[in-house]
């Protein structure tokens, strides 16, 4: 496994539509693997394709409870409004106040190909939420309600 160059903001393929994976095979799982050492070793929660220059629809998270990987991930269910304090690994020191679903149901594939479907809420729904919006090309910037500065 390796540890990745994490893309900051400014780096084109952050505002990019990622494509679908068409075929899990071994480049797609050492993607995996190499998102999940790197999302640990900046101490993140969470980190999409893009984000380390893959234009490809993969997310790697791990919220305390073990590591979820999910591609082509989408969410099919939301409910509920919250507003929470996010960072992202691709824009360090920056946090913003930003309003999600409460609770989101996301339906993706698991490495070997098996769909699965997550019930989240909490920090799990932010995560997903914020992982997903990469893949769309926005950054928790872009929906901020207000911005501060501060040690990550």
């Amino acid at each position: 496994m390796a540890i990745l160059e994490v893309k900051k903001a400014g780096d084109s393929i952050l505002k990019r539509v990622c494509s679908p994976v068409e075929k899990i095979d071994k480049t797609v799982k050492r993607l995996l693997d190499n998102m999940a050492e790197t999302m640990y070793h900046e101490n993140g929660v969470g980190l999409a394709a893009p984000q380390v220059g893959e234009g490809v629809r993969v997310v790697v998270i791990d919220v305390g409870e073990g590591i979820i990987e999910l591609i082509n991930p989408i969410i099919i269910e939301k409910e509920g409004k919250k507003i929470d304090t996010e960072g992202c690994l691709s824009i360090p020191n920056i946090f913003g106040e930003v309003e999600r679903y409460d609770k989101v149901v996301v339906e993706a594939l698991n490495r070997r190909g098996k769909k699965v479907r997550i019930e989240a809420t909490g920090l799990l729904s932010t995560a997903m939420q914020h992982e997903i919006d990469h893949l769309e090309g926005i950054l928790f910037i872009d929906k901020a309600k207000s911005i501060s500065r501060g040690k990550q």
